[in-house]
């Protein structure tokens, strides 16, 4: 494939992570606009969000398999077009439910669009440029999050709730067309035949396991549906490997696990995943509930998170070439510790300039960590295992995130509570006060209450705190870790360069085919 075409694919690629990105977050802004105008309660309100979460995550480990064995290409478009179809399906609709099954239907999607996105591009870039590829597509995705609430607020300062749906309808669009034209087909003619038993004991178990897992803050870690919902998940997970491992083809491929440079990056790109989807579980809040400002101004301050991993996406692939992964994952990791201690410092009248910085060195950590432990993974994969190895590697990954979303969120709804003082206030209006900062500020409003209202701000950056300070000490466990454990690739590197294959005759045949 021409050099043009292949670069011209990776940009709708791209846009496909993208707008996954955003649909992680852009709801968040406009759920207070879709309570009112579908009745969404906030039991409805709350699934909205999650079924996306909880169906994206379960759906993942069959998702890469599907692609080996019938089509990386046509499981990838198969994945646009579902993402296309409930992002049409939750525009037109008026009520709960639908909003909901369409929001599932778009989770369905997702799953199959990032894994096998990542299991493309082994296909089209080798060497440098492979590298060069997972920044730009790391870059994509973490534009996606901070840019979902920037974006949703000026769609509904504009147009109505359903807009944050249409966005998505010519960006998947795009990608579509550039995976039609610009991506050849690529399968596993070995990969394994689907195992119903065990495709039903991966979604079903991942997705009680999450669930339980976001809804436990809410619920309670105590609730009998949680208890119940987690222990089922990890029961059936259970017997999912055990299934597995007596399968001589199996579908969740355990083995490549023994690969230490799969394994490690694996596992240090989901601690990474697990601070900064905590990360960005606090910061909205913190922003809006406590610095006062709006949907959009929220987004727009959340841009130096970004800004710092796209820095660091140029700089990566010429660092990793001349030093190896391991260097670079371990600064990336000490660099995100470091910048969460210096954020737990952060006070409720703290300026932005302060803030802007540690998001800032977050940014560069993070990109630090992504891109190299993410070329590093896809990289070690057998020839074929392509699909079946990204797609362990992003439900990993994406359990890591729901679970420091859930632990971390638990522990400063924890904080908060406990900080709160409510001294003065009835009853019924402190336990209400209690179930969050945007709920006692209510409070404190309608029963002309300051000290309450400075009270819950003043708790809520505690809790904030408390769960950056914990950010920055896992962060630099992992770094120390990562220095032990993460293999040193640069000679691997040297050698694979000095013999590498002109790209084209790569990507080829003996007769010039694309290799399949």
């Amino acid at each position: 494939m021409a050099l043009k075409n292949r670069w011209l694919a990776l940009v709708g690629l791209t846009i496909s992570i993208l707008v996954i990105g955003f649909d992680l977050t852009i709801l968040n802004v406009a759920l207070p606009t879709m309570a009112a105008d579908i009745g969404a309660d906030t039991g409805e309100l709350q699934w909205i969000v999650d079924s996306y979460a909880v169906v994206y995550a379960a759906a993942m480990l069959p998702a890469g398999l599907l692609g080996d064995r019938f089509g990386r290409r046509k499981l990838l478009v198969t994945g646009l077009v579902i993402f296309l179809a409930g992002s049409v399906l939750g525009a037109v609709v008026d009520t709960p439910g639908p909003v909901i099954a369409a929001r599932t239907i778009m989770g369905v999607g997702a799953a199959l669009i990032m894994p096998l996105t990542l299991s493309v591009i082994p296909t089209l870039f080798k060497g440098k440029e492979q590298t060069k590829a997972i920044a730009v597509i790391t870059v994509g995705m973490s534009v996606g999050m901070p840019l979902g609430p920037l974006v949703s607020g000026w769609l509904l300062d504009h147009f109505w709730w359903g807009s944050v749906f249409v966005f998505n309808i010519p960006l998947v669009a795009i990608g579509i067309v550039a995976c039609l034209l610009l991506i050849p087909e690529t399968r596993d003619a070995s990969a394994p035949s689907i195992d119903m038993l065990s495709t039903v004991l991966g979604i079903l178990g991942l997705g009680a396991l999450i669930y339980g897992v976001i809804e436990a803050p809410a619920e309670g870690w105590g609730d009998p549906v949680i208890i119940g919902s987690m222990v089922a998940g990890v029961l059936m997970l259970v017997g999912l490997v055990m299934r597995e491992r007596r399968q001589s083809h199996p579908m969740v491929d355990l083995e490549l696990l023994k690969n230490p440079a799969y394994r490690w990056n694996t596992i240090i790109a989901t601690l990474a995943m697990f601070v900064f989807m905590g990360l960005m579980f606090v910061l909205p809040q913190y922003l809006q509930a406590v610095q006062g400002h709006d949907a959009f101004g929220t987004g727009l301050r959340l841009m130096p998170l970004m800004a710092g991993t796209i820095i660091v996406a140029r700089a990566v692939p010429p660092l990793t070439a001349r030093f190896g992964t391991r260097p670079l994952v371990v600064a990336g990791v000490a660099l995100m510790g470091l910048a969460m201690l210096l954020g737990s410092t952060t006070e409720a009248d703290t300026g932005y300039g302060f803030t802007a910085l540690w998001m800032t060195l977050t940014g560069l950590g993070i990109g630090f960590v992504l891109v190299p432990a993410l070329d590093s993974a896809l990289a070690s994969l057998p020839r074929g295992r392509e699909g079946t190895g990204s797609g362990l590697m992003t439900t990993i990954r994406q359990v890591g995130g729901a679970f420091g979303i859930a632990l971390l969120g638990s522990m400063l709804n924890g904080s908060f509570t406990d900080k709160l003082d409510t001294t003065g206030v009835p009853e019924q209006a402190a336990e209400a006060a209690k179930e969050s900062v945007v709920a006692a500020q209510t409070v404190a409003a309608k029963l002309d209450l300051p000290q309450l209202a400075q009270s819950a701000e003043s708790s809520f950056v505690h809790g904030m705190g408390v769960v950056l300070l914990v950010c920055g000490i896992a962060g630099l466990a992992t770094a120390v870790l990562s220095a032990f454990v993460l293999p040193n690739d640069r000679k691997e590197k040297e050698t694979q360069e000095a013999g590498e294959q002109p790209l084209a005759e790569s990507l080829s045949g003996p007769a010039g085919g694309v290799r399949q």
